[in-house]
């Protein structure tokens, strides 16, 4: 009977796959790979660290585990792992504790345990420095459902004041160009559909190689036979320079949606978070991608009550928000993380006015998302859904320019690229109700 391990993942979409690459190598070596509620032989805790409401997550989801089957081997890597494994040591019953630089590693000393067959008194810890670091060789050739996540960059050098993340990760190192195009490969001729590029600071892929940029890569994977949709991970609005944006505009295979880390659209804010644009700059990189790329639609995060935010500099950011037209904005509220500049910043933002701020974009973030799929039902123009999941007699999906849209079917249309005319907006003002055109 084979092994059990139960793979838990905090975080990000690089976290994500990281976690689906060492879930394939267990899988390999025979493990049979369960959800992390059972109580299974080897629980891997992929951790995140930024906030630290991440950080209380991992601990508790270490306890959880735990608790499931204390005689498990519990291995714990990710950003915690990295940052702060000191505070991971004391929780009695972790077994090896894994940074970012080999995270890999954890296939290896999972197997160690199962044949040993006897907890570590004390966690074996695995926490190189990252400098010098190269990119860690992984892939995955399995997918979940119809959209697979190839991370093709590691590390991040803004250093931007609230985040922790450069410290976790370490300098920007990319996935080797062919490594890259292989992956895409194998996952498209496995019937995967659409493939999302992505890393801790993706618009940085090839920076360190000497073979070429972000753009290279997309037109290289655009001629890949078979390919599908492509879209990015999250992207620092300063790689939409023109003549990035002229390249990407040509590319059939690249979605029309981008997701634009934004934080701020106050200039006194983003200068006080060391971003590397103004609002300016970053509105005349939306315009720039509105008049070259046809219905494209744009997400974005934004933090609201960063310290020293005014009421004026919060007016800003909304004004900006009404400009950029989001598709959707992600709202956080400022959240202190021990060991950044910011967390000692003075002028600290109250809580009850960072969740003032908070409600306030979020209702006029709602009111732009419902103008907008207004805007394209008004069209009646039919698009391209590919469909995701099915329940209920209901599938859904999203556009090329991700538009989520649900229709009523008697079927699953999963992993199918139907033809939709939308209808109306969903009850809850997230996507569109469509139907087939048959």
């Amino acid at each position: 009977m084979s092994n059990t391990v139960g793979i838990y993942t905090l975080g990000c979409k690089v976290n994500q796959y990281e976690s689906e690459a060492i879930g394939e190598a267990l899988a390999a070596h025979g493990f049979s790979l369960c959800p992390c509620s059972d109580a299974c032989d080897v629980y891997i805790i992929n951790t995140c660290t930024v906030t630290a409401e991440s950080d209380r997550k991992a601990r508790q989801f270490i306890r959880r585990a735990l608790s499931h089957n204390p005689s498990a081997f519990v291995l714990v890597t990710g950003c915690m792992a990295q940052t702060d494994a000191e505070s991971i040591k004391q929780i009695k019953g972790v077994d090896m504790i894994c940074g970012n630089r080999n995270k890999m590693a954890v296939v290896n000393a999972a197997l160690a345990l199962c044949e040993r067959g006897i907890k570590n008194e004390t966690p074996d810890i695995d926490v190189p420095s990252l400098d010098g670091a190269e990119f860690e060789a992984m892939s995955i050739n399995r997918f979940g459902r119809t959209r697979a996540y190839i991370k093709i960059e590691d590390g991040c050098e803004s250093r931007c004041t609230y985040c922790i993340i450069p410290s976790a990760r370490g300098h920007i190192r990319s996935k080797p160009m062919d490594a890259v195009l292989d992956e895409v490969r194998c996952l498209t001729q496995g019937g995967c559909r659409e493939i999302v590029l992505t890393g801790i600071e993706t618009a940085s892929w090839g920076r360190d190689l000497d073979n070429g940029n972000l753009a290279d890569l997309l037109e290289l994977v655009d001629h890949i036979p078979g390919i599908g949709r492509v879209r990015l991970g999250s992207l620092d609005p300063t790689i939409m320079r023109p003549a990035f944006v002229e390249r990407i505009a040509k590319l059939p295979s690249l979605a029309p949606h981008f997701h634009l880390s934004m934080q701020s659209g106050s200039d006194a804010v983003l200068a006080r978070m060391k971003r590397k644009y103004n609002s300016t700059q970053a509105l005349a990189a939306i315009e720039r991608l509105r008049a070259a790329i046809p219905n494209v639609q744009l997400t974005t995060d934004i933090i609201v009550g960063f310290p020293g935010e005014t009421e004026t500099d919060f007016e800003a950011t909304m004004e900006f928000a009404r400009k950029a037209r989001f598709l959707m904005i992600h709202v956080f509220p400022y959240s202190k993380r021990a060991g950044t500049p910011a967390a000692i910043m003075p002028d600290q933002i109250p809580n009850t006015i960072k969740k003032q701020r908070v409600a306030m974009l979020s209702s006029l973030a709602a009111d732009i998302r419902s103008e907008l799929l207004d805007e394209r039902i008004a069209t009646n123009s039919p698009v391209s859904v590919l469909f995701e999941t099915f329940e209920n007699g209901i599938a859904v999906g999203h556009t090329p320019d991700f538009i989520e849209v649900r229709v009523p079917t008697p079927t699953s249309l999963h992993a199918n690229t139907r033809r939709v005319r939308l209808l109306a907006k969903t009850a809850d003002g997230i996507g569109c109700i469509g139907q087939l055109i048959e």
